[in-house]
């Protein structure tokens, strides 16, 4: 750790909704606290006051903006620097972006820690919107070697520092060598119902699943704009008492989900390093992802999960089909998700985190745009 407490303004989303950057953000503010460090957290996506704003669509973003606005103001002048967690498309321009421009008319270095799988479009789409403000960042911090990747072929340097997971929470429960032995096939998916997450496909694969294991179950943990026509076909696919739709869901209940799953599917068109992945390898779930974005770069074919190609519910389900039938297979991609999510725990991002924090603040100070304390130079 470093040698005094850091005062950082951490800025981002927080649940609910629970995401995967929500959850990241909140988790952070958590941890960095127990270490003893400072932390002023300003929330992206703070409640609406008044409450009926929310539904007015132009005086909605004005009643979020401004409040927040002045509080990265108040904040930039205090703290010694700012860690901006970012996205794509206009969360980068109403959030990041602002973020950047103020902290640095208040002499605050910005740490940027760019997320989300579809950042080479909007990089190929709005670079000259983006490249002004993050070439003003003092570091740019990116998740997985994917985004590392990405970022480069567009001319930023990087440095990766991976998403934290709580295997206090996500650990699994018990060190049981084949967890459907004995019981009907538990399946789940845990991301939001929007079209990048293509939970269609998902629901296509697992009632494939069905006509071959018909007590098969399959838990759908997430909320979004696509939730009636998810409930839609799974009535049509004939598997509508077999899918669970939970809705929104917090952290405790879905660790729970993944401790009574058999197998997790990620059938995302779209990702970077989904948390979800990550938190069922610590849970000890066999996992099915599509082999998309940033996906290869955290786990690998065979041996720490089983990768299909995108839209393809046939190969979706061979797969399932292929841990159901092989448990030996099932086991040491268990194991090995196992030992791999030991890499993502606090103890191992911490002290990369902490030396990206040490080296922006040395430079500023040498070059006078912050005091020791936090707050700009006189």
């Amino acid at each position: 750790m470093m040698e005094a407490p850091v005062h950082i303004g951490l800025i981002g989303p927080l649940p609910p909704p629970p995401g995967g950057m929500a959850n990241q953000t909140l988790q952070l503010n958590e941890l960095l606290l127990r270490d003893g460090h400072r932390v002023e957290l300003v929330q992206m996506n703070a409640p609406y006051s008044p409450a009926w704003a929310g539904r007015v669509p132009v005086l909605r973003a004005g009643v979020r903006l401004l409040p927040y606005l002045w509080r990265l103001w108040r904040v930039a002048g205090k703290v010694q620097l700012l860690h901006v967690m970012a996205n794509s498309g206009w969360s980068w321009h109403l959030f990041a972006a602002p973020a950047i421009w103020i902290a640095r008319l208040r002499g605050c270095p910005v740490v940027v820690n760019y997320r989300g799988g579809e950042a080479d479009a909007f990089l190929q789409r709005a670079a000259d919107w983006v490249r002004p403000s993050l070439r003003r960042s003092a570091a740019l911090l990116v998740p997985s070697g994917f985004l590392e990747a990405v970022f480069r072929r567009h001319g930023f340097g990087s440095t990766v520092v991976p998403n934290v997971i709580n295997l206090e929470r996500f650990g699994a429960a018990d060190a049981r060598a084949t967890p459907s032995a004995g019981r009907a096939p538990s399946v789940l998916v845990a991301r939001h119902l929007e079209p990048i997450y293509d939970n269609q496909t998902a629901l296509r694969a697992f009632a494939l699943l069905a006509a071959r294991y018909p007590a098969a179950q399959l838990v759908i943990a997430g909320s979004g704009p696509e939730a009636d026509m998810l409930t839609a076909l799974a009535e049509h696919l004939g598997i509508s008492q077999a899918v669970r739709f939970t809705g929104r869901i917090d952290n405790a209940a879905m660790a729970a989900l993944y401790r009574e799953a058999d197998i997790m599917l990620n059938p995302s068109l779209v990702d970077n390093m989904p948390n979800s992945v990550l938190e069922a390898l610590a849970g000890g779930v066999a996992v099915v992802s599509t082999d998309v974005g940033g996906v290869p770069y955290l786990v690998e074919h065979r041996r720490s999960a089983l990768l299909v190609p995108p839209q393809n519910p046939q190969a979706m389900a061979d797969a399932m089909f292929l841990l159901l039938g092989e448990p030996d297979l099932k086991e040491r991609l268990r194991q090995a998700g196992l030992q791999l999510a030991d890499q993502y725990t606090w103890a191992q991002v911490r002290p990369r985190l902490l030396q990206v924090y040490r080296s922006v603040i040395e430079k500023a100070n040498k070059a006078g745009g912050v005091s020791a304390t936090g707050g700009s130079k006189a």
